[in-house]
């Protein structure tokens, strides 16, 4: 194995032990002194392949879009396989998904010198939507759905992460029963809605009216 291919080897590690820490101890307990230690490595090694904990964080950010990015590229998958795939991503590892959005958001506010990294995530999210926006309207036409493709894609992503901060909390996990109920509950809800006329305000009005 070349430099080049061991210094990747390397790098795929770290960033792997990284997230593996950051699962199991948290922001505050995920500490470069506790992943050189894991690893067998010089801190300073650690160091030529990010500058900074915020930088590592990016790089599992991107890492995980580039995950998500992978799912679309599968031409051979249908639609309901690939809604099935995405949101079983995110509510089989919760913890994740509540974590990577929580640091995003964070470094996105107030971090600086990330900007080169905040821009490789975005191309590869805009990338990654265009693809969604195109699919999700050919099923949706495919099916003779009236649901505009915007208003079910918002539908999806604010179930799939509503979602996950439930199966995450602590507070909700003692009434939440069978967690995979709850995961197969929320897919199947989400199969089935372009199929469902959705009232819109003036409906639900005249069907509730205000005292």
């Amino acid at each position: 194995m070349d430099r080049q291919a061991q210094f990747r080897a390397r790098e795929a590690l770290i960033f792997e032990m990284a997230e593996q820490l950051l699962l199991e101890n948290g922001e505050t307990g995920m500490t470069l002194d506790a992943l050189a230690l894991q690893l067998d490595l010089a801190k300073g090694t650690l160091y030529k392949h990010f500058q900074s904990k915020d930088e590592l964080y990016m790089h599992l950010i991107i890492r995980n879009e580039q995950t998500l990015l992978e799912m679309m590229l599968d031409d051979e998958a249908s639609f309901p396989a690939r809604l099935l795939r995405f949101m079983r991503h995110h509510l089989h590892h919760a913890q994740r998904t509540v974590l990577l959005h929580q640091i995003e958001e964070r470094l996105s506010a107030g971090s600086t010198g990330l900007g080169p990294l905040f821009s490789q995530l975005y191309k590869i999210r805009k990338q990654r939507l265009r693809r969604i926006i195109n699919i999700t309207g050919d099923y949706l036409k495919s099916q003779d759905s009236t649901l505009p493709v915007r208003d079910y894609l918002a539908a999806i992503w604010s179930a799939t992460h509503g979602a996950a901060a439930i199966l995450n909390s602590t507070f909700y996990q003692r009434y939440l029963g069978d967690r995979e109920t709850l995961r197969t509950a929320m897919i199947e809800h989400m199969l089935s809605l372009p199929f469902h006329r959705l009232p819109s305000l003036d409906d639900i009005r005249s069907s509730h009216p205000l005292p």
